[in-house]
């Protein structure tokens, strides 16, 4: 099974992670008005709410989580005095409540978006599969903790950030770090890839859209009450 664990931790992460900076690049630059959510925000308007900022708060959580546990040198957590099983623990709990966060509001997402009539109407095929691929992500995700429980000593931690560190940095042997890994963590990281791998086909985009240039906007927004406006019109 060598060539399989390379093939799908050795390889097929360069393969998603080229596809998601070169897909989203070009679909930006061919089609900026697909680069956008689909909103139904007009219908059932109190689900989407609770559903969204459930699931936007836990998925957020779980990134920031990941992209720090998984890239930060060990060195570095090492020299900061935090030990591997504070780490294991950390994450356990820390991700199992964003997890669970994430996973209650994908599920109001889901049964608003395939239950309701007029919203399954206005709803794409690939809204719906990536809503499904990322609870099941979710699923696979909390599925982890019971056998990240069995080594609370944080050697199986260590594993993927040292899988992950050789992947960025271009070291051979990454997949290596994995062979040994339960089929449990296997499976939720080759999802994980292939959620990446199909990011740029799907409303996902919207991420990398962030207004964050809204913060720092200058001058002034001129407001015009209906009563004005009508006045003007007249």
């Amino acid at each position: 099974m060598d060539w399989y664990n390379q093939a799908l931790f050795g390889f097929y992460p360069y393969v998603a992670l080229s596809v998601l900076v070169i897909g989203s690049v070009l679909r930006f630059d061919r089609e900026q008005y697909t680069w956008r959510t689909g909103s139904s925000q007009l219908l059932r308007r109190r689900q989407l709410i609770w559903g969204s900022v459930l699931f936007h708060v836990g998925v957020l959580a779980i990134f920031a989580g990941h992209f720090i546990g998984l890239l930060t040198p060990i060195w570095v957590w090492d020299a900061l005095g935090v030990s591997h099983s504070a780490k294991q623990m950390l994450a356990i709990v820390a991700g199992g409540a964003a997890g669970a966060l994430a996973l209650v509001g994908g599920l109001l997402l889901a049964h608003r978006r395939l239950f309701d009539p007029r919203i399954r109407a206005t709803s794409s095929f690939g809204d719906t599969a990536i809503l499904i691929l990322l609870l099941a992500q979710l699923c696979l995700g909390l599925a982890t903790i019971p056998v990240s429980l069995e080594h609370r000593d944080g050697t199986q931690m260590v594993k993927f950030m040292n899988w992950a560190q050789a992947i960025f940095t271009f070291r051979a042997g990454a997949a290596e770090y994995v062979a040994d890994a339960a089929w449990v963590f296997k499976t939720h990281l080759t999802l994980g890839l292939t959620i990446l791998l199909v990011f740029p086909f799907t409303r996902l985009v919207h991420m990398l859209s962030a207004p964050v240039w809204y913060l720092n906007r200058r001058g002034w927004q001129i407001v015009r009450s209906k009563k004005l406006a009508a006045g003007g019109a007249r």
